[in-house]
């Protein structure tokens, strides 16, 4: 079976898509189908070198070498997003028949064509409406056909399965598989020594407060949460700063005027962009981790934070709860001050035993979600995919 990987839009494993291909390549080099596969990714020649790294770093330890193996080809065009939406739409189905897939993995719906020629699968970790509200009626339209003519669809939780359903896209090619996270690096690392966290370029004060998010929307609820620690500080006099980490995004000018306004700006920390390799050291140093955000398709900081032991308060909101199960203190993410009281959950000393207790469990319950399990679903999925026909026009 030869599959194509679409890169583009991937960032070189930079962006959530990126990050979760090359998470899913790693995998891939360890387990054993009993058929062969050829993966040969496609996209700009610029990205080979950081996707060719990915192979070659892996090659030592593969399982399956025999059944398994991995290429990248180049397509030229224009290094613009235009250029290769349009690709999508007009070029890629010629592209496909020649290099003879017989299935194609997509990441996201940015780049999805109308209609696929070959078998198709879609990765689809956003909830979907969400993204859709800020187009115009025919971009919008356009999404949703792609969405129903797609061969079949990964979900990573039943919520964004839901949403989806909701755009009346097909159930029955709706599987969910879920995240997995690399438990080598987001692990227990005990408590952090000193009252300085040094993380280059860093040097944060002890306690604090971590919430990992892009500032990309409203949705994400940084200003609420900004409030919401500021009534705490204020309630409570307690020395704990709030550190913002993750890349900047549209929202981040009405985030910065929030810290502005707040009593205590001093006390709150905007990192700007974070290398995602350097997050554990964050976490670690936390005295918890917060999560307000109100319409999340998978909440990737939440396992990361559970997995190390680091005591969580999350919105009951979108997948958090999914995720979370138990073991999470929830609030409503639209009451600062259902979350300020969360947030002295998370500090106060008379509850520290049972922050404790339930953050030992969640190291159990994060340690569920694996690549390698998402990996091999995802095999089944373009395998399944690929014993089907090409799928025709589902306009309904």
């Amino acid at each position: 079976m030869k599959v194509g990987i679409d890169t583009f839009g991937c960032e070189s494993g930079k962006s959530g898509g990126g990050i979760y291909l090359n998470q899913i390549l790693k995998s891939l080099c360890q387990i054993e189908p009993d058929f062969p596969v050829e993966f040969e990714l496609f996209g700009l020649e610029a990205e080979r070198y950081d996707y060719e790294a990915v192979f070659s770093e892996h090659a030592d330890s593969r399982k399956g070498a025999g059944n398994v193996s991995f290429s990248f080809v180049s397509v030229n065009l224009p290094a613009s997003r235009l250029g290769v939406r349009l690709w999508h739409e007009f070029g890629c189905n010629f592209f496909f028949r020649r290099q003879k897939y017989d299935a194609v993995l997509f990441f996201g719906t940015e780049f999805l064509p109308m209609r696929c020629a070959v078998p198709s699968v879609a990765v689809v970790n956003d909830v979907v409406s969400e993204r859709l509200s800020s187009l115009n009626s025919f971009m919008r339209l356009k999404k949703v056909l792609s969405l129903r003519n797609v061969g079949r669809i990964v979900a990573p939780t039943q919520f964004v399965k839901k949403d989806l359903r909701s755009l009346r896209v097909d159930s029955d090619r709706i599987a969910v598989v879920h995240n997995g996270l690399d438990h080598s690096v987001f692990y227990p690392r005990g408590e952090v020594e000193g009252d300085v966290v040094n993380i280059s370029p860093f040097a944060i004060q002890k306690p604090y407060f971590i919430y990992v998010s892009k500032m990309s929307g409203e949705s994400k609820r940084h200003c609420e949460l900004i409030r919401a620690f500021s009534d705490f500080k204020f309630r409570t006099k307690a020395p704990h700063r709030l550190v913002l980490a993750g890349e900047d995004g549209g929202y981040l000018p009405k985030v910065q005027a929030a810290v502005a306004e707040s009593w205590c700006a001093q006390d709150i920390f905007i990192t700007g962009y974070y290398p995602h390799e350097n997050y554990p050291d964050l976490y670690a140093g936390a005295a918890g981790c917060v999560y307000p955000s109100v319409c999340e398709g998978v909440g990737m900081p939440v396992l990361e934070a559970m997995s190390m032991g680091v005591p969580l308060a999350c919105a009951r909101s979108g997948a958090i709860p999914e995720v979370a199960g138990e073991y999470a203190i929830y609030f409503d993410g639209n009451s600062t001050e259902e979350m300020s009281r969360a947030i002295e959950n998370l500090a106060s000393p008379e509850l520290e035993g049972e922050r404790k207790r339930r953050a030992e469990h969640a190291t159990f319950w994060a340690a569920k979600f694996t690549w390698e399990k998402a990996a091999e679903d995802l095999l089944s999925e373009l395998k399944a995919a690929a014993s089907e026909k090409p799928p025709v026009n589902r306009r309904k």
